[in-house]
């Protein structure tokens, strides 16, 4: 099923077009690799897509009912179901990794709600649920500020599952970690992406590989090339704009 359809959508920032004329689909569940020089439009394409940019044309329709996510504002996309994870990892350093957990879960968000949401039963299991799926059982009881830069990637990925998504966007996972965390960094997208859609923005082709997804190749803001990574590699314009540089 088509999650998320991109269709003709165009920005400019003081005459530079960013976007122009882009199309894209993303199926559910799915695991996609977004990739292209600097400057190829993929923070942009993030923007567009989570209601932080307005483009001056085209179309964004999410999930079974068609509906426009043009006219909403970040908290609203965000409530249909498209979480997004930023570069640098942002999570309450002086918490612990469950408190962390705690005040990411679904839950409703009135003034009492929030008081006495976080101890439930059911909140409790999902909490380990997520801290066995991302990798941090053994480190609830830390405090978030102490774990690894990796580390702390998977736990705001983990406080993006909370939420449960239907769409998880993630930039440059890989950035800054050792070896061993972007193996585990890979397997994790790989798992979450069998039950949602996962779109991973990324630099590193060797990270790209071991996803061993679609990939798309953003190139002057338009899609250049689509396919396996090997087919993509393989394509003369990619090498050009890419490759070749």
């Amino acid at each position: 099923m088509t999650l998320l359809e991109v269709s003709g959508v165009s920005v400019s920032f003081d005459g530079f077009k960013a976007i122009n004329n882009l199309s894209m689909q993303i199926g559910e569940p799915e695991l996609r690799a977004v990739i292209g020089p600097n400057g190829a439009g993929k923070t942009t394409f993030m923007d567009i897509i989570t209601g932080k940019t307005r483009p001056d044309e085209g179309r964004v329709i999410w999930g079974e009912s068609s509906v426009s996510l043009l006219g909403m504002n970040e908290s609203r996309i965000a409530q249909e179901g498209l979480g997004r994870k930023f570069q640098k990892p942002t999570v309450f350093e002086d918490q612990t990794v469950r408190e962390n957990l705690a005040m990411a879960l679904k839950n409703p968000r009135g003034p009492f709600s929030v008081l006495f949401y976080r101890k439930t039963a059911e909140g409790a299991e999902r909490i380990e649920e997520i801290a066995r799926e991302i990798g941090l059982t053994d480190h609830l009881t830390r405090k978030a500020g102490e774990l690894s830069h990796g580390q702390k990637q998977w736990l705001e990925i983990g406080m993006l599952l909370a939420q449960d998504p239907r769409l998880l966007l993630v930039d440059e996972p890989a950035a800054g970690m050792t070896p061993a965390e972007r193996e585990h960094t890979t397997d994790l997208l790989k798992r979450i992406a069998k039950t949602r859609a996962v779109v991973v923005v990324e630099h590193d082709m060797e990270f790209v590989r071991r996803l061993d997804c679609k990939v798309t190749v953003l190139h002057e803001g338009s899609v250049l090339a689509e396919g396996t990574l090997d087919h993509v590699t393989k394509n003369k314009d990619v090498i050009d704009v890419y490759l070749g540089r």
